[in-house]
């Protein structure tokens, strides 16, 4: 049996399943690795538009902005006010974690307002059908809405100081914009940076405000440390790891059982699995707990070199600039505020009801019925246990898509633009449904995609976070937004024949659950199949082998 790295020309010619064995080892070995122009392009866009945007807001408050003085203003209330503030519109307006040629948007490189402020656009609203707020495509209200919350944004970070009053306007819109559109809402990182800004609005510079912003990062430290509480999370790591630009080359094929023939998460992957998996609850647990200054500087340094090594390491999606935040408030919130009291937010019993919904309730029933709650609002970052969908398009028929108004292509018809290597198109292509099989969510396929398509090279496969992306400008892991409400969507407006496309949907697998439920469903026909595959039949399965289970 050759070795890889195998021909993309010799893997593109291969029947689908071999396909993937031969791309997946191909992945393995390193073929695969983000250049580093890559990276340093999306270096400079954090240190640039992120972090010197976030500057140059400040310096409306202090009517300059002197690097040379970063110390004298980066921890002040304001500073952090303004920094909450801008990553709410820096992820709206699709700066933030959809952004990219990592995300599949090699151009235009964003969604988001390209998309938000586009009459005729996609978009999935929360109530379908309702009139004025459930319809299918965006017309003038969303638009108005959506330019009206950019400019309450725009208008708040120029103010000398961020009171409630200009924060009202934000958080209304933020919500309303969310009913209209449930992909705006999510879009913005709502369940991090609006229910900060719900705080901030309520409490003002009132002294509990604090505290109740150490409250919402305690409870994503907490969450995030949860929901990876199970087998998925070491498959992640033997990804995220072969894929990251500093981790040791000469350690890389240790995170396979036997490269090149077993590319399961080996016994030092799952170490390192479980490893960050205690770091990562130990964060909120030692600043709560902390006995001393001294034990929490040690707290938010653990923190600190946590959040760095997962940002220097590629996660999927490219959340760096939340990472950035979340280290920026831990070390504002405690690093220079030790002397806040959560137990002073007992003064203000609607905020406090308001915290333990979003930070306890919702994710709490997001991780037991994973199906009902966004991954976003269930704050289960990257455990590699999210919905996720596989749209499947017989023959050309993806071409039907053109009917929407969008303001990208699929990444297909982007490659063929950009890319004029017809091998390096194919690379890039096959690489998606390689990526998807890695993990150990992919698994299910197995099963589900035999119900889908007999023949999978009759079908151009797409996964749903390359379609959201195209479809209705925002993907970050949320299978939920491109699954059955999405495809109906689409089918109203492109009217696919029976048998053209197909979407394969995976549900993550509950906390305390055992099985991962997928159905299949049919753009004309509706629900084809559906059923659940067991966890613990999935660890014996390698990426590729797509039999059916049993």
């Amino acid at each position: 049996m050759s070795l890889p790295p195998h021909s993309i020309a010799e893997a593109h010619a291969a029947p689908f399943p071999e396909r993937m064995r031969l791309t997946c080892r191909n992945w393995a070995a390193g073929e695969h690795a983000t250049p580093m122009g890559v990276i340093i392009f999306y270096w400079v866009k954090y240190a640039l538009l992120y972090i010197g945007g976030w500057a140059l807001w400040v310096g409306f408050s202090r009517g300059e902005t002197p690097l040379s003085a970063v110390s004298e203003w980066a921890f002040t209330p304001d500073a952090f006010r303004k920094a909450v503030l801008w990553s709410l519109l820096y992820e709206s307006l699709g700066f933030g974690g959809s952004f990219g040629p990592m995300n599949a948007r090699l151009w235009p490189p964003m969604g988001g307002a390209l998309y938000f402020l586009r009459p005729g656009s996609t978009k999935l609203p929360l109530f379908p059908g309702v009139p004025v707020i459930g319809a299918d495509t965006r017309g003038p209200l969303d638009v108005l809405l959506y330019a009206g919350f950019m400019g309450a944004c725009i208008w708040a970070l120029m103010a000398p100081t961020v009171t409630p009053a200009l924060l009202l306007p934000v958080v209304v819109l933020t919500a309303a914009l969310g009913v209209l559109d449930k992909t705006t809402f999510l879009a913005a990182r709502s369940e991090h940076f609006f229910t900060a800004l719900v705080c901030l609005t309520v409490l003002g510079a009132s002294e509990p405000w604090v505290a109740a912003c150490q409250c919402v990062w305690l409870g994503i430290w907490l969450w995030a440390g949860v929901s990876k509480l199970n087998h998925h999370f070491p498959s992640v790591i033997m990804v995220m790891m072969n894929n990251g630009p500093f981790f040791p080359r000469a350690l890389k094929r240790r995170l396979f059982r036997s490269f090149p023939d077993d590319l399961r998460p080996s016994s030092f992957a799952v170490g390192m699995a479980r490893m960050g998996t205690v770091t990562e609850m130990s964060i909120p647990l030692l600043l709560v707990l902390s006995p001393s200054p001294e034990v929490t500087f040690v707290a938010l340094c653990v923190m600190t070199v946590f959040h760095g090594y997962i940002a220097l390491n590629n996660p999927s999606g490219m959340p760096i600039e939340w990472n950035i935040a979340m280290v920026y408030g831990g070390w504002f919130l405690f690093g220079m505020n030790p002397d806040a009291s959560i137990a002073a937010l007992l003064a203000h019993p609607v905020l406090l009801a308001f915290l333990v919904v979003v930070m306890l309730v919702i994710p709490a029933y997001g991780n037991v019925v994973p199906s009902r709650v966004s991954f976003l609002l269930a704050m289960r970052y990257y455990a590699g246990n999210w919905a996720y969908t596989i749209w499947l398009f017989r023959g050309d028929s993806a071409q039907k898509l053109q009917k929407l108004k969008k303001a990208s292509g699929t990444l297909r018809e982007q490659l063929e633009k950009l890319v004029p290597d017809e091998n390096e198109r194919h690379k890039t292509l096959m690489m998606t449904p390689a990526h998807r099989f890695l993990h150990l969510e992919g698994r299910p396929l197995h099963d589900a995609l035999p119900h889908a398509a007999p023949n999978l090279d009759e079908y151009e496969w797409m996964d749903g976070e390359v379609i959201g992306g195209a479809i209705i400008g925002w993907n970050f892991g949320d299978g939920h937004l491109n699954g059955a409400q999405l495809l109906a969507n689409v089918q109203r407006q492109c009217g696919f024949d029976s048998g053209e496309l197909r979407v394969v949907s995976i549900e993550g697998q509950p906390l305390f659950g055992s099985s991962m439920a997928w159905q299949v469903h049919d753009a004309r026909d509706g629900l084809v199949a559906e059923g659940e595959t067991a966890v613990a039949a999935m660890h014996e399965r390698q990426p590729w082998d797509l039999r059916p289970a049993g």
